[in-house]
């Protein structure tokens, strides 16, 4: 819903004109704000039913206003929001939602000590910078460090793996009631993307009075923060916020296809559609009165001229003119992979044998697994001795499997200069060999490059793992040369893995797309610790989707034989 969208903008116009000491338009931007906020009909809806005359009957709207709302509708934008943003570099919503901060205290902050934004405010209050301003003091200064804790756990967002499991399981529920005739995830879970703020539902039903009972009603339901006929909005006692919107069926494409987004993919959707003298929104596609489609998404972009676009590439980077000139991708798929190169076992980190893990990928229809674990001893001689004795481990479990293989590998740590700590009459008796930077993860961008590089030079080195080192919310990315990368591992034939470890994701899908734009091949891989973690490939792929990934850029689509014979080419 544009609603709180708009709200905020307004807020936010309201704020900065306050600081300004402007008389009254500061209460008229606020007051539409708060209606805007708990109107229980979209705007969007308003518009489309009595254009610019329905948006003038808001309560606190008014003419000007509504113009300024038909603008955001239009175009996504407003201009005058835009150009007070240039002239304030201060986040001025963001810092009054901090408990006790107000206009007038963000306006004295950044004057005084240049305070920006929630992570400069946090920073002058550990420094104990704010209790010697006039008007504070230290209760104050604890009292903003408190606010801040809030803000950060209540703003915080999700990682795609921590909330998906979740957001199925409310589906789940939802969808057992006799009055849901369709129901699926929407907004930037359904797009997978890696981090996710709240949660989209989507139900197409003619009675959804039961519906929002029962979806406000729910155990997990620690809040409701609005609710209605056609939305309802709820906090969980796991921190995330969940909206729950109801169609007509006969709207069920259309709006699934607006309420996935992105925005800005539905902006470009919106100004094709003027352009073609049609109108687009929830409801349908309409020319003049006359609806031309929405009951399902295909029907969408088919009016449109366009090829049914994915949702995890709607970014409006590229996939709208794909889909204009019929040239879209086509991704790799959820069931496309034939194996894992890259699991742990209770010989490592793992939590259990080499042989349970591998009867689990067999059924998850897996043809092949690569165990490689790092493999620890006080000296080479040891070290050999315990390489051997998992390879025939392994070999032993292999007798008993039919139509399955388990690959014989290892995780090496690269050190800091690149070099590996690993004898090649060692490597040679493996199938795989990994690498992966296991410390100096902030070198300066050439040292770090060239560290991957010098690794990436050995001939029995296969995959790199986790290329960037990012994990979310703990470790930002390595600064590497990522064109030197893609070109040394297109020249060695190494392996890229896309980690499919939530906290990971790792290559991210901006660095997929310009791999396989080199003709670089990567690998989905998990890095699974435990049989359940397998399951974590359905993310990786989703980054894979996410970066225009298709089937031949994955090299573990394929069977082993066609991985082997590509991998030896370099070792030759």
């Amino acid at each position: 819903m544009e609603n709180q969208k708009i709200a905020k903008i307004f807020d936010f116009i309201g704020q900065y004109l306050a600081i300004q000491n402007i008389v009254f338009k500061p209460q008229a931007y606020q007051k539409a704000a708060a209606a805007l906020d708990v109107l229980p009909i979209d705007v969007q809806e308003i518009y489309s039913q009595q254009g610019l005359r329905g948006l003038e009957e808001i309560p606190g709207v008014g003419k000007s206003l509504a113009k300024k709302i038909e603008e955001y509708l239009k175009t996504g934008q407003i201009k005058y929001y835009e150009q007070l943003q240039k002239q304030l570099p201060v986040d001025i919503y963001q810092l009054t939602q901090v408990e006790g901060i107000g206009p007038k205290t963000v306006q004295k902050l950044y004057q005084a000590l240049r305070v920006k934004n929630i992570i400069d405010l946090g920073k002058v209050a550990r420094d104990q910078k704010i209790r010697n301003l006039p008007g504070f003091g230290v209760q104050s200064e604890k009292n903003i460090i408190r606010g801040i804790a809030i803000f950060e756990k209540q703003h915080r967002k999700f990682l795609l793996g921590e909330i998906l499991p979740l957001a199925q399981e409310i589906k789940a529920k939802l969808q057992n009631l006799k009055e849901v005739q369709k129901i699926d995830l929407a907004g930037s879970m359904r797009r997978k993307k890696a981090i996710i703020g709240d949660v989209d539902i989507l139900v197409a039903s003619n009675q959804s009075r039961k519906i929002m009972k029962a979806f406000t009603s729910l155990d997990s339901v620690v809040k409701v923060w609005g609710t209605g006929l056609t939305k309802s909005s709820v906090h969980l006692k796991t921190g995330f916020d969940v909206d729950l919107r109801i169609v007509k069926e006969n709207c069920w494409g259309s709006a699934w296809q607006y309420f996935t987004g992105s925005k800005q993919h539905n902006i470009v959707l919106r100004k094709l559609a003027i352009k073609k003298g049609l109108k687009l929104n929830e409801y349908g596609v309409f020319k003049g009165a006359r609806r031309l489609a929405g009951k399902t998404e295909g029907e969408i972009y088919r009016v449109l001229g366009m090829d049914w676009i994915p949702p995890e590439i709607r970014t409006n980077q590229g996939e709208i003119e794909a889909s204009l000139k019929h040239q879209l991708p086509q991704l790799v798929g959820y069931q496309d992979l034939q194996g894992d190169l890259r699991v742990y076992s209770n010989w490592g980190e793992g939590k259990v044998g080499i042989e349970e893990m591998a009867r689990t990928a067999q059924k998850q229809g897996y043809h092949y697994l690569a165990i490689t674990d790092q493999l620890k001893a006080e000296n080479q001689n040891l070290l050999r001795k315990k390489i051997i004795c998992q390879m025939r481990a392994i070999e032993a479990v292999n007798k008993k499997l039919k139509d399955f293989t388990i690959l014989k590998g290892i995780e090496i740590a690269i050190q800091k200069n690149g070099q590996l700590s690993f004898e090649d009459k060692i490597l040679e008796k493996l199938d795989i060999v990994v690498v992966s930077a296991q410390s100096f993860f902030q070198l300066p961008r050439p040292q770090m490059t060239q560290r991957i590089l010098n690794t990436m030079d050995y001939p029995l080195v296969h995959l790199l793992a986790h290329p960037s080192n990012q994990i979310f919310y703990k470790r930002e990315p390595s600064d590497l040369d990522w064109s030197k990368i893609f070109e040394k591992a297109k020249q060695t034939h190494t392996l890229l893995e896309i980690n499919s470890q939530p906290a990971r994701l790792d290559l991210i899908d901006e660095n997929i797309r310009k791999a396989k734009k080199e003709g670089v091949k990567m690998v989905v891989c998990s890095g699974a610790k435990s049989p359940q973690d397998l399951a974590w490939r359905e993310f990786g792929l989703a980054q894979a989707r996410r970066g225009w990934a298709e089937k031949e850029d994955i090299l573990n689509t394929k069977s082993w034989a066609e991985i082997h014979s590509y991998l030896i080419s370099h070792e030759n």
